[in-house]
Formats: C-alpha cells, structure tokens, sequence
C-alpha cells in the first residue's frame, strides 16, 4: 500500500510538472508571435482601382508588388463593394492584405449626397461646397454635424466593413477643408495664407451654427476673430473625432479594424485641417508625411514620424509613415526616407502610389525589407 502511495505521488509529480512544461511552452510561444508581430516592419502602397483592367492584369501587377516586398494594398474603388470584392480575392491570392480605402468626408461625384444640397458644409463667407468648391473641382465636403450627412458617410463605412477579407476601413479626407495648403503648394493656387480666410474656413453651414449655440450661447458668425476662438475650433475637432469614434464601432461590429490616412502629425493637423487623431478611437494611422509639399528635406520624415509616435505613446495605435514618391530622385533616397522612419518609431512605410513604384524602388524595398525582418 505504502509502495502505491508513493508511485501515485511519484506520478502527480510528473504531471504536474509536465502540465508547468505545457504552460511555459505556450507562454513562451505566444510570446516569441508577439515579438515577431513587433518586429514586424509592414510595406504597403496606395491603389485607385480601375474597373477596366483585367483580373489577369490584376494578378501580374499584385504579384510583381508582392515580389517587390510590399505586404499590403489600400485599394480605392470609390466604395464600389463588387469592384473590393474582386480586388480582394485576386490580392488574397498573391499574399496580400487589402485596406478597403475611402473618401469620408469629401465626397465628390456621391450620387446620393447630390440629391441634398443641404448636407454640405459652407464656408465663412457663405458659400457651400455643393456649388462652389474651395481649391478644385473635387472638393465636396458633407458636414460631419448634420445627423442625415453623417449617417451617409456612417452608412459608406458599415459598408465597406461588411465586406470579407479585407483587413480595415481606411478613412481618407476624414477632416475639414485646409484653412491652410501645405506651404510648397500655396504657388500653384497663387495663394498666400497668412490668416484663416473666410472662403477657406468650414463649416458654418445651420446646423452646426445651431449645435454650437446650444452648447456655448454664442454664435460663431458673430464673433470678432474665430481663429482664436477655442471652443469653437474645439466644437469642429470633435465633429470629426465623434465621426470616426462612431466608425470605430461599426468597424469592430464586424471584426474588421479601422484606419485612416492623416496629416502629418497631429499639432499640424489641427491646424492645418482641424484634425487632431491622436485623440481618436482608432487601431492604425497612416500620416502622410510628403516632404515635398511642404519644402522639407527628407529628414523632415523622421522629424514627422517621430511627432506622431510620441503622441500616440499612451495609445495602442500603430503608426504607419506615409511618403510621397515624386520628389525622389533615386531609390538611395527612397531608402534613406525608409530608414528615418524605421528609427523613428514607425511599424511601417506605405507608398503613394503603386504605379509610381520603379523596378529600382521595388528592388530597394525588398532589400531593405530583408534587413528590417
């Protein structure tokens, strides 16, 4: 009996410390996915679908970007979900992940929205998007305040979210009109922005006027300089940061994530185009940090870079450096634009855009890629 007693014990022994084994082992193996996923350094680019072109021609061209060292697309089909869905299957199948890539706020050509000339902010001076476009003909902002206009953007996101496979909604042009134009794009509209100008400055359209007066007593039209007017510049913040939170939702209702292409970091942001995303509910962003638009050299990237990631510190959001290709002159240049920022913080760089990646840039990607991982 004693000799039974202790083989049981013996074997008690044994399991238990197998069971610790088990434990440790999968501890150590959740672990090691965990430092991969950190290490990590994701390559994607910008696409604008083309319903004419051909899955065959699809298939070559994905597969040369893959080859090339790039992980993941950010396809724009203008929330066409059949023309996602066919992108998605052929990406699927060269080992690419699809970002379902869409127009938020400026909605030009929305075919829905037309049909309500009331949901599109107006400019200080009076005027609305609808009929007079600030910049350029494709700038047809809808108010991120009225229910009816918000709910149709919220509608384009549930929409797009409800499509298999793809990885997130990525929001674009989820902010105001620019009060002010990138410093090296001011010559070609023969512009100089030394103030907030009124046919610049959004939305002054009835129904925010009427949300704000309810919160502040006050109305902003009346007021004698609204670019030090805190509250109200907080109130057109909020408007945006209460959209995408609202999106963020909808988005994870469905198990998809949400991410959206931003200005370069989030001070610049705010003032720039009333956009500060470091206060979003939100699970990557993709500042575009074009250096060129704003007559920086190329460091200026990791400058950029690492403004964002210091402001997302206490946030599980990823940060994903946006760069322009055009004003690159080599693909040394390109590398070293991919290095700043690597070492800036960045968990990867997308390229604007995919017809714009060379052989040699292609080639220097996956070098560089091969170094990184």
């Amino acid at each position: 009996m004693r000799r039974i007693t202790t083989y049981l014990f013996l074997f008690l022994i044994v399991v238990a410390l197998s069971g610790c084994n088990q434990k440790e082992r999968k501890q150590e193996t959740a672990a090691n996915v965990k430092s991969a996923e950190l290490k990590a350094f994701n390559f994607g680019t910008w696409i604008t679908s083309n319903k004419a072109t051909s899955n065959a021609d699809y298939a070559a061209e994905f597969k040369r970007y893959k080859e090339g060292g790039i992980d993941e697309l950010l396809i724009n089909t203008a929330t066409d979900v059949e023309e996602l869905e066919r992108l998605v299957a052929i990406a699927s199948k060269e080992g690419l992940k699809v970002h379902a890539w869409m127009w938020a706020v400026n909605r030009p050509g929305d075919t829905i929205a037309q049909k309500h000339p009331e949901w599109y902010m107006v400019s200080r001076d009076g005027k609305s998007c609808y009929d007079t476009q600030p910049y350029v003909n494709y700038y047809q902002w809808l108010c991120p305040t009225r229910e009816a206009s918000r709910n149709h953007i919220l509608s384009l996101v549930e929409r797009m979210a409800k499509v298999e496979g793809i990885e997130s909604v990525h929001l674009d042009y989820i902010r105001f009109p620019d009060i002010f134009l990138p410093i090296g794009l001011l010559p070609k509209y023969n512009l100089t922005q030394d103030t907030e100008m009124a046919e610049y400055d959004f939305c002054y359209c009835e129904a925010c006027i009427s949300a704000f007066e309810k919160i502040h007593h006050k109305n902003p039209l009346e007021s004698n300089n609204t670019a030090i007017d805190m509250e109200w510049k907080n109130f057109r913040l909020n408007a945006i940061r209460n959209l995408v939170n609202d999106a963020y939702e909808i988005v994870h209702i469905n198990n998809k994530k949400l991410t959206a292409a931003v200005f370069p970091y989030p001070e610049m942001a705010d003032h720039m185009v009333r956009q500060r995303w470091d206060k979003w509910n939100i699970d990557a962003v993709y500042p575009m940090i074009y250096h060129g638009f704003y007559n920086e050299e190329i460091d200026w990237i990791g400058y950029a870079t690492n403004q964002g990631v210091t402001d997302l510190e206490s946030k599980n959001v990823g940060l994903h450096t946006g760069v322009f290709l055009p004003p690159f002159t080599s693909a040394e240049e390109l590398k070293v634009a991919i290095q700043y920022a690597k070492d800036n913080g960045a968990k990867g760089v997308t390229f604007f855009d995919g017809p714009q990646l060379t052989d040699a840039y292609l080639q220097t990607i996956k070098e560089i890629k091969g170094s990184f991982n």
